[in-house]
């Protein structure tokens, strides 16, 4: 009897030690992760060049409509960034009914969205009826690979005539993020993205940290 209990003593603790050499992730709170969101928004103003490759067939100054249309719900997005790209190039991006316009940008978006493959080497996840505990998933090799990717092409149209002016050559852009983990507990990302979110409470830092503050509770110099 002895014997039988020391054996489910060393059972227990082993599968304690088991469970307690791997880590949880759970992947978001959100209808996308943050570090998805940057993928996608940096393609896209990736995709937008400060010098495209050839000017655009519109007289500079020129008061622009413009229109996106493609498969996926990221459009406003770009159509923000082109807005601003399109200021940049020194043409005015004005309102649909806006009588003023002189030409129309219809951009045909070919993909804006994200590409996710990995590997796994290792014992996944064991949930099982017969037994009164589940084992979570453990990792010898395990990676991740996230990348954004945007594409599209401007057809442009003077108005009133609705004359069709030209194409231009596809824009395009990506950006990744991919994370590892190695014997379980060892994680490490890479990444084109500037201010990644890093998981983990040992790497967590605040962005902006409070100022300073004296035994008053204000800060120094400052009065407030």
């Amino acid at each position: 009897m002895i014997n039988i209990f020391k054996i489910l003593t060393v059972g227990a603790v082993s599968i304690a030690l088991l469970t307690g050499c791997s880590t949880t992730h759970k992947t978001t709170q959100s209808a996308r992760t943050p570090i998805e969101q940057l993928l996608i928004s940096e393609a896209a103003i990736r995709s937008a060049s400060p010098t495209p490759e050839r000017p655009l067939p519109i007289p500079k100054g020129a008061n622009v409509i413009l229109t996106t249309s493609g498969l996926n719900t990221d459009q406003v997005l770009l159509q923000q960034v082109l807005t601003g790209w399109l200021g940049q190039q020194g043409y005015l991006v004005v309102q649909k009914d806006d009588k003023n316009a002189t030409h129309r940008i219809d951009v045909i978006v070919g993909s804006l969205g994200t590409e996710v493959s990995g590997t796994f080497i290792g014992m996944p996840p064991v949930t099982s009826s017969l037994i009164p505990f589940s084992l979570p998933e453990l990792a010898f090799y395990k990676s991740q690979y996230q990348t954004g990717y945007a594409k599209f092409y401007m057809n442009i149209f003077e108005l009133p005539s609705g004359k069709f002016s030209g194409s231009t050559p596809p824009f395009l852009a990506d950006a990744y993020y991919n994370d590892y983990t190695v014997f379980f507990i060892f994680a490490f990302t890479s990444t084109d993205l500037t201010s990644a979110p890093e998981l983990g409470s040992l790497y967590r830092k605040p962005l902006n940290p409070p100022p300073a503050q004296n035994e008053y509770g204000t800060k120094p110099g400052t009065g407030k």
